[in-house]
């Protein structure tokens, strides 16, 4: 099937683009979009409109604070987005794993060599003293698929550096430094397992009162974990969409998640998947036509035409103009029926993407 990238564009006023979140998580709103007509919800209606014995999976993926800013030995700026918090077995090309490594983006004015050294400290990178208490880290050369990344050897545990001197990685198209506002609401109240780089951002609007109100319907939940990649924000530029090369992410689904799945449908019970990257786990972990537990990597890329193992509903953010999750979101609704409550929303004034409000969608 070939699609084309112009089919997944739509127009959208900047000032819809959520730069900060609803004061309370569960009072941003919902678009309920699984009937033929769009309706206006609040998000803390969900637990009304989900049934008893329904099952609900949540991305349980922590955000680390992956950006960090530095310097070059020369003076030189440099800022750093970490993709991937590496194990001591992995490495790059096919080398051997070396202790606190991590693959990370690098922004310089001239791209840092294998066996240079950057210096990381607190923001603030002109200051002398921003860096007096951070860190070195040593380039040992380029990584990832097409070369795009840099293979770095943290002096020591990657997740408490980045705790004590990162910032919080906020997507491009929010405006503002990064706030203490941030590191609480961009963050799920049940991120579990840090490794993340962006937010499953359907899982913010989730509070306690919504939790609660859930269990008392009698509606189960489970969890899985994918990573997020920087990936999810980049473009598809490929104008035949078959041509698009997918990021790859790092996921796992349990087994108990996989029994709680087969003992909702056993029962009668829809699997509500929350976010794409619930979706993206759990359709990759039943390639094979049975969902059974899986460790590893997805580079799935959801299209029209996919065939859907898993997930009956999708509670969902808006996504960018021409982006993968476009793709994916229609594949799962109808491309039509998707273009349509995105009008509806863009009418009704919604507020879009990590921020933003979220809708509810029906497999087709």
């Amino acid at each position: 099937m070939t699609v084309a990238l112009a089919d997944y564009d739509f127009d959208l006023p900047p000032e819809l683009i959520a730069q900060h979140p609803t004061p309370e998580r569960s009072a941003s709103r919902l678009l309920d979009g699984t009937g033929p007509q769009a309706q206006d919800r609040v998000f803390r209606d969900l637990p009304a409109v989900l049934a008893p014995g329904d099952l609900l999976v949540f991305n349980d993926t922590r955000v680390i604070k992956a950006r960090l800013f530095g310097r070059k030995a020369s003076g030189g700026a440099v800022e750093a987005l970490v993709e991937r918090v590496l194990l001591s077995s992995e490495g790059a090309s096919g080398t051997p794993g070396v202790p606190h490594a991590v693959w990370a983006h690098l922004r310089a004015s001239k791209s840092p060599k294998p066996g240079s050294v950057l210096r990381f400290g607190r923001r603030g990178a002109g200051a002398q003293d921003a860096f007096e208490q951070g860190f070195d880290a040593e380039v040992l050369g380029r990584c990832g698929p097409d070369g795009e990344l840099f293979h770095l050897a943290l002096p020591s545990d990657p997740f408490a550096l980045l705790e004590a001197f990162g910032h919080v990685p906020l997507p491009p198209y929010i405006t503002h430094e990064d706030a203490p506002e941030d590191e609480r609401r961009y963050q799920t109240i049940f991120a579990a397992r840090p490794g993340a780089v962006a937010a499953p951002t359907a899982s913010l609007h989730f509070d306690e009162g919504v939790l609660a109100a859930l269990q008392a319907r009698g509606v189960g939940t489970a969890r899985v974990t994918l990573h997020v990649g920087a990936g999810t924000f980049q473009p598809v530029r490929a104008e035949r969409i078959e041509d698009h090369r997918m990021h790859s992410e790092w996921y796992e689904v349990g087994a108990q998640t996989v029994e709680a799945i087969e003992a909702t449908r056993a029962a009668g019970g829809r699997i509500v998947a929350v976010g794409t990257t619930t979706v993206r786990s759990l359709e990759s972990a039943a390639r094979s036509g049975v969902l059974q537990p899986t460790t590893g990597e997805t580079d799935i890329f959801i299209t029209p035409g996919f065939q859907f193992r898993v997930v009956d509903r999708l509670i969902t953010n808006f996504h960018l103009p021409k982006s993968t999750l476009m793709m994916l979101v229609s594949a799962f609704a109808g491309h039509a029926h998707i273009m349509a409550l995105y009008r509806h929303a863009i009418a009704q004034r919604y507020r879009f993407f990590s921020y933003g409000d979220s809708m509810l969608l029906e497999r087709t």
